[in-house]
């Protein structure tokens, strides 16, 4: 098994429609930490560690999710887990 972080920019109409509550509560059935956030730019940052295969189970939960109408655009990056989160929670 191996430890990823992923981290993932949502864009389209995705503030303002209770995206980053879906995604902290999404996240709860995946072992996985990280957080959500509103960017000024008018996008969604997802930046999350855990296993992979949970990470990308998570990302296509969100992807498939009522927020997918909200979704234009989603642009992923994955590197080595930092380790520094306890568990998955709303940024503001």
């Amino acid at each position: 098994m191996t430890r990823k972080r992923m981290q993932v920019f949502f864009s389209g109409t995705v503030q303002g429609v209770g995206f980053r509550f879906t995604a902290e509560r999404l996240a709860r059935r995946f072992p996985i930490t990280g957080f959500v956030r509103n960017l000024d730019d008018g996008r969604v940052e997802v930046t999350a560690e855990g296993e992979e295969a949970d990470l990308v189970g998570f990302l296509k939960t969100i992807r498939e999710s009522g927020m997918k109408h909200y979704i234009r655009d989603v642009e992923a990056h994955w590197s080595d887990p930092e380790e520094c989160f306890k568990r998955f929670t709303i940024a503001f």
